[in-house]
């Protein structure tokens, strides 16, 4: 996985490890178990992207299906192009596998993808998460709104618990995770699958190298420690799943890398966020379609999800959404109030609730103390009234007299105008050919970012600084 998985149907299954000598097929059980949770995934990761894109990914993964010895893998296995920001692949019973346009972006060949892709056809053939299920004790989706509040415990070191588990990962995460061996079983089957199908086996290592060049260029930005990338979150040594990688392709090995063709296949993505969702430049959150705007106080980063923006900082945490509003604000605050549990799983309520208006938007919050194991810690729900039975809150957590950390926040949140609305672009892909006097430092300063724009164009195409360029090489930009 390169994430995570969900648990799997009990019984049933594949009797194939991936072995091409010993042909199996999914079990009914799995394609059920698989159906059932399938639109969910693509209501939690923003949708499907359809169109000749998808149709690509769709066919290498189905062609590199074909090579884990599962009767049938055409057919029965279903591949996605999710519509999601963030760097994530993964798969659940039945012969699903996913694969974000994030991290197809962060590629640079066809096999490559098909590495990936393979990495997950592997834990369907060896049904790792049926056997994970078994030790896990927490085998759920990490879902939107609803069930990332009702999974808030403000015991047990929760502070940090709470930021590591929520608001920091943003909400299109999966909790499940494989063992070490497993991880390792993947990548060989994957490798394996990548051989058969002709393709160059180091594209493995290549992948994970250029996921952890990734991730750590993202927390240097952030200001943050460097975590590992949510593709190879399991565990936390990717530079060894590197080395092994490339160890068991073979350092000298070849193959089909397709590089032309896969970047010709992928050009025009969206990149980054989808204004559909919502757009975080810097420190400003707007939302084209909500009519909507706030600013994260100075220092602190946001993670946009489909249904929630986690802002995340050295002094507290903070998760924006929104919901139905049917009757006043303290009646909404408290239901949000209500979602909330301490380590005893007692229901926290405010002292009161106040009365605001923020940039003539009619408001109201409430701030409940809790006694955490750590000391006491402070929640606040802010809320708005937006009009048209529409509310939008926000849930934040500090240290106990902390909380005004966020005002400047709170205050932010504002409507935008149809005009404001309509100048938010997307951030696309694109596909460049390398022109006689072009250079890593000219090309990258034609990245759509104000910040970083050399060490962004190094990660995304692989390269390193002193790399040189070939006039007529493909080379990927992003741009507005």
């Amino acid at each position: 996985m390169l994430q995570g998985c969900v648990p799997a149907a009990s019984g049933g299954g594949v009797a194939s490890s991936g072995d091409a000598s010993t042909p199996a097929t999914i079990s009914q059980a799995d394609k059920a178990e698989g159906a059932k949770a399938h639109p969910q995934l693509l209501q939690e990761f923003g949708g499907a992207v359809t169109g000749s894109q998808a149709a690509y990914v769709e066919k290498v993964g189905k062609g590199i299906a074909m090579q884990s010895g599962l009767g049938n893998a055409r057919s029965d296995f279903t591949v996605t192009l999710l519509n999601s920001s963030v760097n994530n692949a993964f798969a659940i019973p039945g012969g699903y596998v996913y694969v974000t346009r994030q991290l197809t972006a962060l590629m640079n060949n066809e096999a490559q993808l098909a590495a990936v892709l393979g990495h997950e056809v592997g834990h369907v053939a060896a049904r790792h998460s049926a056997k994970r299920q078994q030790a896990a004790s927490r085998n759920q989706l990490l879902g939107a709104l609803g069930s990332i509040l009702s999974g808030v415990l403000l015991g047990d070191s929760a502070f940090g618990r709470l930021g590591q588990q929520v608001f920091s990962q943003g909400s299109q995460m999966l909790t499940l995770k494989y063992s070490r061996s497993q991880e390792l079983e993947a990548d060989d089957l994957g490798i394996a699958y990548l051989q058969r199908a002709g393709y160059d086996p180091r594209a493995m290592s290549t992948v994970l190298e250029s996921l952890a060049r990734q991730n750590a260029l993202e927390a240097q930005l952030r200001g943050t420690s460097n975590q590992v990338p949510e593709w190879a979150s399991t565990h936390p040594d990717p530079a060894s799943r590197v080395r092994d990688a490339l160890a068991k392709a073979g350092a000298n090995a070849t193959g089909i890398t397709n590089r032309d063709g896969f970047l010709t296949n992928i050009d025009g993505l969206i990149y980054g966020d989808d204004p559909k969702q919502g757009i975080i430049d810097g420190s400003n959150f707007t939302h084209p379609v909500l009519r909507l705007s706030f600013q994260a106080p100075d220092g602190y980063y946001m993670v946009n999800g489909t249904q929630a923006v986690s802002i995340n900082g050295g002094s507290g945490k903070a998760q924006f959404s929104g919901g139905n509003l049917s009757g006043s604000l303290d009646a909404y605050i408290d239901t949000v109030f209500a979602s909330l549990t301490d380590s005893n799983q007692t229901r926290i309520t405010p002292a009161n609730i106040e009365k605001a208006a923020v940039n003539g938007i009619p408001a109201a919050y409430g701030v409940a103390r809790v006694q955490a194991s750590n000391g006491p810690v402070d929640v606040t729900v802010f809320a708005y009234d937006f009009g048209g039975g529409k509310a939008y809150h926000f849930v934040t957590i500090t240290q106990a007299g902390q909380a005004g950390v966020f005002n400047p926040m709170f205050k932010s949140f504002q409507r935008i105008s149809a005009a404001q609305a309509g100048s938010v672009k997307p951030r696309m892909l694109d596909v460049v050919t390398v022109k006689p006097g072009d250079t890593v430092q000219s090309l990258a300063g034609r990245m759509a970012y104000s910040d970083a724009k050399l060490e962004r164009f190094l990660v995304l195409n692989g390269l390193q600084s002193n790399s040189t360029l070939q006039a007529g090489q493909k080379i990927k930009i992003i741009s507005y």
